[in-house]
Parts: structure tokens; C-alpha cells; sequence
């Protein structure tokens, strides 16, 4: 009998009705050979303190820092956990191989070698995987199923990770808990929570300890075109004044027109960053809940696999997107094809094949964020958002590039020194892919580096002026204060976990970056959930703000390698490197060992008597009830 095991109960009945076990069983499917059971996600964790020995029971600085010498797992302590488990158990005793249907990621090998380990399985193992769950890609998987030896990489750099947090986690918590926490409040620290917690606070310090200084700009309105000063920022209101007083009353003239035409590509496909920040930024969704409705769609077949950190397609990709296309041509919302009018133009002719799109190099385990051409049925308004996102990326890519003309006039007013002055304007010539795309909705606040003027100039078109023409104008000198960055919203905290801390727009620029970016994709999502539900950071609005007990803690934390978004990056890179055989993953535990022995050295010795202020829920609601006054 081959046992197939897979992540959750819906996946092991879309796998079980391909394979033909089609009995329903207490805890699996059985039929034509095969036995499909399932977890319930995570069914075992690392052991806790206490269960390697009971001096780790209760919480003391004399124990730190706990170092197992060789880590163990257990089941989790819940009753539906321990009957299933008892389930597969048995049927892993009895096989004669094993499937390993897990989620094809770090997260899904690791939850499914821990039940077999567990379950003390000593048959040979296969490994299922595939991007989709559509049932042609169940059916192919089947058809080509991997060794169980070759995802050993895998495993171990998810085992890695899991082993790296257990260290610094239950060491750094319990250090700064009993160290500085009142007795009242835990203090969770963790690899990555405590230096996307760091980003948050330094970020809203720097907009505290702002000081705006005044600036005044000179600029002036010709044939109702606002020119602005080529000069730039007068520093000094004289200054300012002082070149006003030279071009009153003195006519404007046009000394330069010129166009030059442009093309602008059609963006990237999504990987699950992208996806969550322009949910954000659109629908006000945060990662969390993208996360969940990207998984949702793709276990109703209609999107690809979505724990993804690449924005590329396989070249093995491209014959089938005339199929995927054409799923999107049928797709009705409301009874309307939303989609037909985009790819008509397209249907019927070979398709594009860009090197931004298609490249084999540039996809490990996953490929991009697609639709999977299944049409999509009975989707709730919040999952059409998320596809409808997705599927109008994935169409943009195969139209034409946008082609539009910048107009850039300068002109001058002469008087006892001539100012000179600029104002540009952008023409869409051909819309291209953006008739699908669009631009995204306006965010409540510009993008991080990015003002309201700049989106503005951006999308505004000249009247026609001719070199030469000259007439009366209108100065003004205008009176601004500098801004202080702004407060990070979950789309920009994403982007800089994405890039250790450095926002980054370009997308070329960004996906060299992702290598050391705190977190992976996967989790970014609930670590930002952890900060929330630990009272470390609190909402308003779109603005992510630290509470007093996040403000604290990271004051008190002088140890670099626990808040330091570079440093963790380095981390994640290791990991990444695990998993690709570049590096040893015992060297990876050694040096995490050797840093927490020196963390907990180095806080013992802190002779000073500093405490945490304890932010409850009452408080958080009390704040709230404040600010509705």
C-alpha cells in the first residue's frame, strides 16, 4: 500500500479523488492502491525547555543560556492532534512507500519529515511536487515523482531555521523577561520580530526628534502652466525675495521645448510581497489577509503556488499560457467577461516572451504568482480583488509597452540677473499594457521617497508652447516647511523586511536585495501579527505605531545582532545558502549558539535597574476611546 500525506484534508481529497482512493476512512481515503491521510499543519514542534531536563522548567537567569546537546520533537499537545497522528502512524508502519503530498516549501517539507520521523517511518519516500493544484498538475506530479533524498537540502535549512529560533527565542525572551519585564509582562524576542520591531521604532523616532526648517520656491504661472525656479529651495526668505523683485513686472519667455519619447515595460509578475503590498495599498488588506486569500485561491485551483520570492516564469511555462490566457477570456464576474477585451488583441498570435518574465535561472523551487486558467467560480468580493489583481498582472505582461512623450519646457525672466525656470509633462502616446493595469488607487499617504507633487507631474500634459514666445506671468514665492519621513504602513514595512531595512522601488535593484531580507516571504505576514498581539506596535489608520512597551524594549536591547535588520539578513542568507548546499547547516547552529552564549553574557552583566513599561489591552482601548473624542 503507498501512503500519500498531505497538508490539510481539502489538498487530500483533491488528491485522493485523482488517485482513485475514493473510500472515506476514519482520518484518510483509500482506494486503487494508496491510502491518503493528512496533517492538520504543523502536528509536531521542536520540544520545549522542560522536557530536556527540569532544571528548565521554571524560568531562571541561572539556567541561561539552554543549549540542548541534540534537539528533539513532539507531538503538540491537543486531542484532535494526538487521534490523527495515531492515524498516520499506523499507516506508516504498514506501507510500503510513502508520498510526501506536503506543501512544496521550506515550511511543508519540515512539517511532513517531523510526522514520519515521528511516526518512526522506515519505508521509501517520494516526494509530490508541483506549483498548482489544478488536476492536470496533481496528475503530472504523480507522473514524475522526486526522490525524497533530493529535498535533504530543504529539510535541513528549514530544520536550521527552527533550530535558530527555538535558541535565541526561548533564550533571549526569558533573559529579558525575568532581566527587565516587571514580573508583569513577557518580553518576546525573536530573530526576525526584534529587528522588524527596531525598524518600526527608529523610524518613528527619526519623525519624532524632526525639526521642519522653512523654505521658500520661487515659481511662476505662465499661460496657466506653473513654471518652477531651476534654482531650487531658497534657504532664506531674502533670498527668495530678493529674486521675486528681479522678474515682477518683466516678461517670460520660452528659451527650450523638447519631447523625447519614451517606453515604459509592463510590470512583474507577483511574488507573495508585491502581491500583499499592493493589496495594502489598494485595499487597505493587510499581509496577513492577503496571505490567506492567495492561499485560498490556490487551493481552489484558480491561482499558482503563492509563498513565492521570485517574480519569474520557467521557460517550460511559456506553452502553456495560451491555455491560461484563455481560461481569463471565459472568466465571468457579475455575467461579464471581465478580461475578453484585453487579450482579443492578443489571442490567436504568438505571445510575447520577455527575459523580465521568462527566465529559468531566475526561479528555484516556485515560479511567479499566476492564474492557473481554471475559471474561477463562487469567489467571495475580497478573493475577486486579489484575483483580479493577479490575473491583470499576468495579462500585462504579454502586451505591448506603454509609449508616452515627456515635454520638458525651460524658460527664463530677465532682469538684473535672469532666473531660469522648468516645468516637464508627461503624454501617454499609446497606452500598451496599461489598459488592463491601470495605475494603483492613490495611497492615503504618497510612497515611501515619493509626494503628491511628484505623482502629479508625472501625469500632467503641457499646452503646446513654441521657443521664442514670451508674455506676461504671475511669481509667486511660496513659504514650505521640510517633512519628516513618513510613518511606515504595512506596504512599506513589507518592502523593507524585503530588503533588510532598505526601501527600495526599483524592482531590478530590490529582487538583488532579496537575498538578505529579514524573514521569508511566508512568515513576513504573522510577524508582523506577533508585534500586534505582543502590544509592541498598534494601528492608526494605515500607520504602523510603537507602543511605549515596543519604544522600550528596543532601547533596551544595546546587543546589534538581536535588532539589526542587516545583521539577520546575513542569517536569511545563510539559510537561503543551506538550502542550496553552499553552506553547512551545523556551522549555521554552531555560530547561532556561540552569538546567544555572548547575548545572555553580556545583558547579565547590566548592573542597571531598567524596567519595560507593561502596554495591556485596556490601555491599547483606552488610547483608542481618546483619540474618537
Amino acid at each position: 500500500m503507498i501512503v500519500c500525506i498531505a497538508e490539510k484534508p481539502s489538498v487530500a481529497r483533491d488528491i485522493a479523488r485523482i488517485l482513485g482512493a475514493n473510500s472515506s476512512r476514519d482520518g484518510y481515503m483509500e482506494g486503487n492502491g494508496y491510502q491518503v491521510t493528512w496533517t492538520f499543519g504543523h502536528l509536531c514542534t521542536l520540544k520545549e525547555p522542560g522536557d530536556y531536563t527540569q532544571a528548565w522548567k521554571p524560568w531562571a537567569l541561572t539556567q541561561l543560556p539552554m543549549i540542548p546537546q541534540r534537539f528533539g520533537i513532539k507531538l503538540i499537545n491537543d486531542k484532535g492532534i494526538e487521534k490523527q497522528f495515531k492515524i498516520i502512524e499506523g499507516l506508516m508502519q504498514k506501507a510500503d512507500s510513502i508520498v510526501n503530498c506536503g506543501d512544496a516549501g521550506q515550511e511543508g517539507e519540515l512539517i511532513q519529515r517531523w510526522v514520519m520521523q515521528k511516526a518512526q517511518a522506515k519505508c521509501p519516500v517520494k516526494r509530490l511536487w508541483i506549483s498548482s493544484m489544478t488536476d492536470e498538475a496533481i496528475r503530472e506530479g504523480f507522473a514524475q515523482l522526486k526522490d525524497q533524498g533530493d529535498y535533504q537540502p530543504l529539510y535541513l535549512a528549514g530544520l536550521s531555521r527552527a533550530i535558530g529560533d527555538w535558541l535565541l527565542g526561548m533564550n533571549a525572551t526569558r533573559l529579558y523577561t525575568l532581566k527587565y519585564g516587571q514580573n508583569r509582562q513577557v518580553l518576546s524576542i525573536g530573530r526576525v520580530q526584534t529587528p522588524t520591531l527596531a525598524l518600526i521604532v527608529n523610524r518613528q523616532k527619526e519623525i519624532e526628534n524632526f525639526k521642519p526648517e522653512p523654505y521658500w520656491v520661487l515659481a511662476t504661472v505662465y499661460r496657466n502652466t506653473t513654471f518652477t525656479a531651476t534654482k531650487g529651495k531658497f534657504t532664506s526668505k531674502e533670498e527668495g525675495e530678493k529674486a521675486f523683485a528681479t522678474i515682477e513686472g518683466k516678461p517670460f519667455t520660452v528659451t527650450k521645448v523638447e519631447k523625447k519619447e519614451g517606453k515604459e515595460q509592463p510590470p512583474q509578475l507577483y511574488d507573495l510581497t508585491s502581491l500583499q503590498v499592493d493589496c495594502n495599498r489598494k485595499f487597505g488588506f493587510s499581509a496577513e489577509m492577503t496571505l490567506n486569500l492567495i492561499q485560498a485561491l490556490y487551493e481552489k485551483k484558480y491561482t499558482t503556488y503563492p509563498r513565492v520570492d521570485t517574480q519569474y516564469l520557467s521557460d517550460d511555462i511559456y506553452p502553456k499560457c495560451p491555455q491560461t490566457l484563455n481560461g481569463l477570456y471565459q472568466t465571468k464576474f457579475d455575467g461579464m467577461a471581465v478580461y475578453a477585451e484585453f487579450i482579443k488583441p492578443i489571442g490567436g498570435k504568438a505571445l510575447k516572451k520577455s527575459k523580465r518574465v521568462f527566465d529559468t535561472s531566475k526561479v528555484t523551487d516556485h515560479h511567479a504568482i499566476i492564474p492557473t486558467g481554471v475559471i474561477p467560480q463562487n469567489l467571495s468580493d475580497l478573493e475577486k480583488k486579489v484575483f483580479d489583481l493577479v490575473a491583470r498582472r499576468f495579462i500585462a505582461v504579454f502586451l505591448p509597452d506603454c509609449k508616452f512623450s515627456t515635454t520638458t519646457v525651460l524658460g527664463e525672466v530677465k532682469g538684473e540677473e535672469t532666473v531660469e525656470f522648468k516645468v516637464t509633462g508627461k503624454e501617454i502616446l499609446d497606452p500598451g499594457w496599461r489598459v488592463v493595469q491601470g495605475k494603483l488607487q492613490k495611497e492615503e499617504e504618497p510612497a515611501e521617497g515619493e509626494t503628491s507633487k511628484q505623482q502629479e507631474e508625472e501625469e500632467r500634459t503641457l499646452p503646446t508652447f513654441v521657443k521664442g514666445e514670451s508674455g506676461d506671468h504671475q511669481p509667486t514665492l511660496t513659504e514650505k516647511w521640510t517633512t519628516p519621513p513618513a510613518y511606515y504602513n504595512e506596504a512599506s514595512l513589507l518592502r523593507a523586511m524585503e530588503t533588510a531595512g532598505k526601501f527600495v522601488e526599483d524592482e531590478t535593484l530590490r529582487a538583488a536585495m532579496k537575498e538578505n531580507g529579514i524573514g521569508r516571504p511566508s512568515s513576513r505576514a504573522g510577524i508582523i501579527e506577533t508585534l500586534f498581539k505582543r502590544h509592541y506596535i498598534k494601528r492608526e489608520r494605515k500607520r504602523l505605531i510603537a507602543t511605549p512597551t515596543g519604544i522600550e524594549l528596543i532601547d533596551l536591547i544595546r546587543e546589534e545582532l538581536l535588532k539589526s535588520c542587516e545583521l539577520t539578513g546575513i542569517w536569511e542568507k545563510k539559510l537561503r545558502d543551506i538550502e542550496h548546499q553552499k553552506y553547512d547547516a551545523g556551522q549555521f547552529i554552531e555560530e547561532l549558539k556561540q552569538q546567544v552564549s555572548e547575548i545572555v553574557n553580556e545583558v547579565m552583566r547590566d548592573p542597571s535597574n531598567r524596567r519595560v513599561t507593561v502596554t495591556t489591552d485596556e490601555d491599547l482601548k483606552k488610547k483608542k476611546k481618546a483619540g474618537n473624542k
